[in-house]
């Protein structure tokens, strides 16, 4: 079982930049692919970013692609998101996922493990 705890969230301005990260307990870090959803309020969630086990190769939502960097530090248990130029429309609460079946799902039911959320505001 992984333990998934998020970090970074906060009140920001449009044009700001936020790094959340998500630190995951358990050695097996490297085995599963891990993803980053957001909730607005009154929205279902949805699918941000997502990378593989391994790193490197990540997958992006279309809103997201050219502003956000999903990253991973597997020797840290450790995975990033680097958000930049944020909009209004970014505001949510942001969570991390994982699981071992599938590399850079981008559905929500293939996770198995989440996080408690971090809020991220940002002010036009």
């Amino acid at each position: 079982q992984v333990q998934l705890v998020e970090s970074g969230g906060g009140l920001v301005q449009a044009g700001d930049s936020l790094r959340l990260s998500c630190a995951a307990s358990g050695r097996t870090f490297s085995t599963y692919g891990m993803g980053w959803f957001r909730q607005a309020p009154g929205k279902e969630r949805e699918f941000v970013a997502a990378i593989r086990g391994s790193g490197g190769s990540a997958r992006y939502a279309d809103s997201v692609k050219g502003r956000f960097t999903i990253s991973r530090d597997n020797a840290k248990y450790t995975v990033y998101l680097q958000m930049n130029s944020l909009k209004p429309e970014d505001t949510a609460i942001y969570y991390c996922a994982a699981n071992r079946r599938f590399s850079k799902s981008a559905q929500v039911i293939d996770y198995d493990y989440w996080g408690q959320g971090a809020q991220v505001s940002v002010s036009s």
